[in-house]
């Protein structure tokens, strides 16, 4: 099973971005489930969203302690709350940010993950320029795929379309796919 959690706050499509991802898992044919955890829900709260992806039925129901991956979709996050609670050594970390590690104060953190296993991407800005509102999550699931390998980008795509039709969903896919690309990029400049 791998279990990703999802940082953010309110407005920011946290949950329907956990919500896309279990989608994205069960249209190639694995289980999944995502839920969010809320605080007080407001626009700009701290929210967490979770999903699990698995070949066989996931029975467990409790919030993720130990995550696989950790995706932040509010560098701001960073100095509110301890995020990297419970990133397995092993894990992935995904960033919404322009900045790099070091400007952000968690090159040490990166760093301890193994190698590849920590991208940033300025999910924001793409969705800036794809959607015409700073909503990351789509960006950020196409970066996902890139990083973990989890799930395919046409998966993901056939989610985002499945949860927002038309030109809003057209314009999602575009940010994700260059997201996905960015990350792809970034992965094969390690290769060298």
């Amino acid at each position: 099973m791998f279990q990703i959690r999802i940082h953010g706050r309110g407005g920011q499509g946290v949950v329907t971005g956990a919500e896309m991802l279990s989608v994205a898992a069960f249209i190639e044919g694995r289980h999944a489930q995502a839920f969010p955890s809320f605080g007080s829900e407001r626009t700009g709260a701290p929210v967490v969203a979770f999903c699990r992806i698995a070949d066989k039925e996931i029975r467990l129901r409790e919030p993720i302690q130990d995550p696989d991956c950790l995706i932040v979709q509010d560098p701001t996050l960073l100095k509110v709350i301890d995020v990297f609670a419970g990133l397995r050594k092993d894990g992935y970390l995904l960033v919404n940010t322009s900045k790099t590690f070091e400007d952000l104060h968690i090159a040490q953190v990166a760093g301890s993950l193994p190698r590849g296993h920590a991208v940033i991407v300025p999910a924001t800005e793409l969705a800036l320029k794809h959607v015409g509102r700073p909503v990351p999550n789509a960006a950020l699931l196409g970066a996902f795929a890139a990083l973990s390998g989890l799930v395919h980008l046409g998966s993901v795509k056939q989610a985002i379309e499945r949860a927002f039709p038309g030109k809003i969903g057209a314009a999602n896919v575009a940010a994700a796919t260059e997201a996905y690309e960015l990350v792809m990029a970034q992965e094969d400049s390690l290769k060298v």
